[in-house]
């Protein structure tokens, strides 16, 4: 197969095929073939537990232009077992000292910080200090709704449904360390909302089980890496295209990790309709996932990008433009 073949399968997948991708709902947003990238600003757990961060990151994500902004909700004695959360680990003491005062940690944990000058902290310390409340939740919710942005989460837990829907999510995200938890998916899919699936660290077979499981109406399926940061030899974008063929009535996205805007961008050419990227106030801030984020300005930059790939598409049938007629009237040699 030549290059120029491809590249028009390729075309013919992004653009139009035999079957087109379907149209879903989020709320009050349409998603498929015929309309605008849905763009996510993944906060995750890059608020590192403030709450005046969150909003920050909701405020930069609503000024760049994206539809959504995505954390994640962990029963964290469900998640993880005992013996991992005792495990020693040090956390950033303005973290330790945050989850203090917002009263989410154990007496127990509260003495031992405390009278060790917040060096003898553990795994769960930090799990328990990046978990909002039901209340802190419900205070973001209307946060993101005075600026008109949605606001969802990647449950880990069964619970964790549970307290997502008592807020009112308008879509459930499941990660891709969950795509295999058949009775986490079969949960999500009885709250009767629109699924995003990310497919990171799965082989195809899994992919499908989980499809299966699932079902195919409200699912969207992220094409997506699981490194932090994932180096740009390894993205294989071209899954994407792999993925409309194999779902054509599914919306296909990319969920990126990796550097700089440059593939996330690129993958709005292949058809994605959901663009997902974690973002972050600063790179340099602690936290797992913040060098693997984006800046407030690269997220701006992002979401031009798309859109202004979006706005050069066209319809593919060549024509004189009305704009081009006085050039071709300047310098077309022979009429």
């Amino acid at each position: 197969m030549t290059f120029i073949q491809t590249l028009r399968d390729v075309k013919k997948l992004v653009f139009g095929g035999t079957k087109g991708t379907e149209t879903i709902n989020i709320a009050d947003i349409k998603i498929g073939k015929q309309h605008p990238a849905y763009i996510i600003a993944e906060i995750g757990i890059n608020h590192n537990g403030d709450i005046d961060i969150a909003k920050r990151l909701i405020d930069a994500a609503f000024e760049a232009g994206c539809q959504a902004v995505k954390f994640q909700k962990r029963t964290i004695a469900k998640v993880y077992s005992e013996s991992e959360l005792a495990k020693p680990r040090e956390v950033n003491e303005e973290v330790l000292k945050n989850a203090v005062k917002r009263n989410v940690l154990s007496p127990e944990a509260v003495s031992r910080l405390e009278k060790s000058n917040y060096k003898e902290s553990t795994n769960g310390d930090l799990k328990y200090a990046l978990e909002f409340t039901l209340d802190e939740y419900n205070e973001l919710k209307k946060y993101a709704d005075e600026r008109n942005i949605h606001l969802f989460a990647s449950p880990w837990d069964i619970e964790s449904v549970d307290v997502l829907e008592s807020f009112g999510v308008p879509v459930h995200k499941i990660a891709s360390a969950s795509l295999t938890d058949d009775e986490l998916l079969r949960r999500v899919r009885k709250t009767g909302k629109p699924i995003i699936l990310s497919t990171g660290m799965s082989t195809l077979e899994e992919v499908e089980h989980a499809v299966e499981v699932l079902g195919t109406e409200d699912l969207i399926l992220l094409h997506t890496i699981s490194t932090y940061p994932a180096e740009d030899r390894n993205i294989n974008l071209s899954l994407i295209p792999t993925l409309r063929s194999l779902y054509p009535t599914v919306p296909i996205g990319y969920s990126g990790h990796e550097s700089g805007i440059a593939i996330s961008v690129a993958a709005t050419t292949l058809g994605a309709h959901v663009i997902e990227r974690h973002v972050t106030l600063d790179k340099s801030m602690y936290g797992s996932d913040q060098k693997a984020s984006i800046e407030p300005r690269e997220l701006k930059d992002l979401v031009l990008g798309i859109r202004a790939i979006e706005s050069a598409f066209g319809d593919g049938i060549k024509r004189v433009l009305d704009e081009e007629v006085p050039i071709r009237e300047k310098l077309r040699r022979v009429p």
